[in-house]
């Protein structure tokens, strides 16, 4: 096994406090309530704009700017960042007052750093659009060309609002203040659904798609400022300032290069889905982008939150490499475990019931009963490979924390590749060899990502195995959640043959209320740990 030896300058305890737990709950109340005002946004843009051409163009004119906000946002620089910043902090707990002043220059370096770099950027993106947009829309032409275009000019400042906001979620985290970093993208959520809402039946589609993008760049704004405070108030010692010299600083540059690169081929593989998606029928781009906002929500409630939180947790593992392997075993696992409790029901929820979500939360206004239909077909789609998916974001993680940043950029790669070859053959020849309406080439799309996310998966865990043991769900455990998901899933989809027809908000409450019911159940009845624990836990708050 061979774990990075710890820096034992400053003696501290020889075990890391016991907080990833708790730290797991804040960050998924607060991932709860964006995502929750997040089904909102697309709900009410989804009412006023449907699958329409504007629609195409507003959801993807989001993507293009979005690669600034992924390359230098959350989870690049919690990776490089929190590592570095959070073992200043801990030797700083442990009475050393120069390692608090140097947090507060690494900070302060790092926001300056960021702030010039993705200034520039913006700048570059306005400027140049035309010649970034068919690169990932070439499908595009005509109006959808023209919308894309504006939309993404007005975008692009918003996603450098983003990325200092994720300077503003590193700091937080590292201090263990998980419930506001995630909740502040309410504000931004809040301010399209306003917008939206005002101007909803005054404006013509393209008008009112040009408001929302207006509306978001104004809710970024809000996202960021409303963590400075807190910021400022954790961190006395801030200093901002251009500092290229701090060891520290040089240290998170460093492993943000690996990590940048990682980001950019996940981002790669985005683009290489969106230039597929835009040959497709009008209206995919859309729904594909609506039935992310269901697929992500078991994502970043449950395999984020987990991971994020894990983060700092096994980044101050100290001790000699015998015990910090075991440590960060336990973390991982751990981990696995409870992400898989809540990401295996999802899945199986998703494949069978797919059509049941997608009409409860969309089907209204613009948003139409075929839209529904095509919608399934791209869940159960991407259902499939959730799993393996969820699970690598902790192995990536984990990495992170033994600053690897390499491991997990070449098996991206692989991924990316893979995604790229299938995502074409499964979405536009494959449907039309077997005759299929070119519709279904969308779940086809989401089908792909799956067989390259279970490649990913596999090449982590072995990597990982290799490093502190034996890692991963035990087969026993993985069995009875399934087991469980599946009976859930031949209850619930009883019950939708029974209230089949009703009000489309009122079948989802009770049909998805009664499947989560039913694995509750189950889980109990086999005896899942995480099932007495979820219990517990929520005893205590009443």
């Amino acid at each position: 096994m061979t774990v990075p030896a710890a820096d034992n300058s400053v003696p501290v305890a020889t075990k890391a406090p016991k907080r990833s737990s708790t730290g797991a709950v804040f960050v998924s109340l607060g991932i709860f309530a964006t995502k929750m005002f997040g089904i909102v946004r697309q709900v009410v843009i989804a009412h006023y704009l449907g699958a329409s051409v504007a629609a195409d163009a507003f959801n993807a004119a989001f993507r293009i700017p979005n690669l600034l906000q992924n390359l230098f946002g959350e989870g690049a620089l919690s990776a490089s960042f929190i590592p570095v910043y959070t073992n200043l902090l801990a030797r700083g707990e442990a009475g050393d007052s120069d390692a608090l002043d140097e947090a507060g220059r690494v900070a302060g370096a790092v926001f300056a750093i960021l702030a010039l770099v993705v200034s520039v950027l913006v700048l570059l993106g306005v400027l140049f659009t035309p010649q970034i947009l068919p690169i990932i829309a070439a499908g595009f032409t005509g109006e959808r060309k023209t919308l894309v275009i504006t939309y993404v000019r007005i975008l692009f400042p918003g996603a450098g609002l983003f990325v200092m906001s994720a300077w503003c979620l590193g700091v937080l985290n590292s201090h263990r203040k998980f419930l506001l970093s995630y909740a502040a993208p309410v504000a931004w959520n809040l301010t399209i659904i306003v917008a939206l809402l005002i101007f909803g039946r005054r404006q013509d589609l393209s008008t009112l798609a040009r408001t929302a993008a207006w509306a978001s760049v104004i809710g970024a704004g809000a996202q960021f400022l409303v963590q400075v405070p807190f910021v400022l108030r954790l961190v006395p010692h801030l200093r901002i300032a251009l500092d290229f010299r701090r060891k520290n600083v040089r240290t998170v540059l460093r492993n943000f290069g690996p990590v940048g690169v990682s980001r950019g081929v996940v981002q790669l593989s985005a683009f290489i889905d969106q230039l597929i998606s835009s040959f497709l029928p009008i209206g995919m781009v859309s729904l594909l982008f609506y039935a992310t906002t269901i697929s992500y929500v078991p994502v970043s409630m449950f395999a984020i939150a987990i991971s994020a939180a894990a983060l700092p947790e096994m980044s101050s593992v100290i001790g000699d490499q015998a015990e910090r392997a075991r440590q960060i075993r336990e973390r991982l696992n751990a981990g696995l475990r409870q992400i898989a409790f809540f990401v295996v029901p999802s899945a199986i929820a998703m494949f069978a019931l797919g059509d049941i979500m997608a009409a409860a939360l969309f089907q209204t206004g613009r948003f139409t009963h075929q839209d529904t239909v095509y919608m399934w077909g791209i869940l159960a789609g991407a259902s499939v490979g959730m799993l393996p998916g969820t699970l690598a974001r902790m192995y990536s993680s984990t990495y992170y924390a033994l600053h690897d940043t390499k491991t997990p950029l070449i098996f991206a790669s692989i991924r990316v590749a893979l995604t790229s070859g299938l995502g074409y053959l499964f979405a536009i020849p494959i449907p039309k060899w077997l005759g299929l309406d070119p519709h279904w080439g969308a779940a086809g799309l989401t089908f792909s990502f799956c067989i390259a996310g279970w490649v990913e998966y596999r090449l982590l865990r072995r990597g990982m195995n290799g490093r502190v043991g034996t890692t991963g769900l035990p087969a026993s455990y993985a069995a009875r959640l399934w087991g469980s998901g599946i009976v859930a899933a031949g209850a619930g989809f009883g019950l939708k043959l029974l209230v089949v027809g009703h009000n489309h908000i009122l079948t989802g409450v009770i049909v998805l209320g009664a499947f989560g019911l039913v694995y509750l159940g189950a889980t109990t009845l086999l005896r899942v740990p995480e099932t007495r624990i979820l219990v517990n836990r929520i005893r205590r708050r009443r």
